[in-house]
């Protein structure tokens, strides 16, 4: 059975509920997307949406590692997220996270924070470039990717899916998902624009980032674009390859 390892304190009355909720995971929940590696599954508690994402067990050698010498996924996710509420970096409510261990290792995993009904993330503004408002919420974005970046988070898995966007009047809102790979230290130029390389291989999204950034950072435009544009094509060219590989091994797309 997993335990809970901790919950944030104004969760702990439902304490018992949150138990259930776990124990209970695989047969009940509305899942989200396509519930392939980590499955995420929405629940209603007291009037709320709560999110809980299960980590798949890891193989025989991380289950060592997660249990004796690393935190395990769930509990990074749960940390992370109350480093960036407290530097005032947008991410959902974080409620508690829980474990299954065995003397051998780590089996199950689950992070829970409270659902956030969004209007778009990131990845609209690549597929579609006539989206309304385009530029301002690009602009935006840049902004709070720049806050995170003063504030020394290194988020590893900034890409298009892992930022939730609300619409609040003229401005937006943004809150990071899938939080359970970042570093906390102070970032040099090179690791802030290698942040922006997983984001969109959009040559003219790029070149409006590069902008943004350098009227924030007081930077050079033509440095930054030239940098930003260098880390991004670097990541498209592995991105292919490694795609090109699978295909030739496995047959996928």
């Amino acid at each position: 059975m997993s335990i809970a390892k901790e919950i944030e304190r104004n969760y702990l009355p439902v304490k018992e509920q949150l138990q259930h909720i776990i124990d209970t995971f695989n047969t009940t929940g509305t899942l989200i997307g396509d519930g392939g590696r980590n499955k995420i599954k929405i629940y209603k508690l007291n009037e709320k949406n709560i999110n809980v994402k299960s980590f798949k067990i890891p193989n025989f050698i991380n289950q060592i590692v997660y249990n004796y010498f690393r935190k395990s996924k769930a509990r990074r996710s749960f940390e992370y997220a109350n480093k960036l509420i407290k530097l005032d970096i947008g991410t959902p409510q974080p409620i508690a996270y829980f474990e299954n261990s065995t003397p051998l290792g780590l089996l199950e995993s689950y992070y829970v924070c409270e659902h956030l009904d969004y209007d778009l993330t990131y990845r609209e503004l690549v597929t579609n470039s006539d989206y309304l408002d385009h530029e301002n919420i690009l602009r935006q974005f840049t902004k709070f990717t720049w806050q995170m970046h003063e504030e020394g988070i290194y988020f590893k898995d900034h890409s298009p899916g892992n930022t939730l966007v609300i619409k609040n009047g003229n401005d937006y809102n943004f809150y990071l998902v899938d939080l359970n790979r970042m570093s906390f230290l102070k970032l040099d130029f090179e690791a802030r624009m290698k942040n922006f390389s997983r984001l969109t291989p959009k040559k003219e999204m790029v070149k409006t980032m590069s902008d943004a950034y350098a009227k924030l950072s007081g930077d050079d435009f033509e440095k930054i674009f030239e940098k930003m544009w260098f880390y991004t094509q670097q990541f498209q060219e592995k991105f292919h390859r490694r795609k090109r590989l699978k295909q030739k091994l496995f047959g996928k797309k």
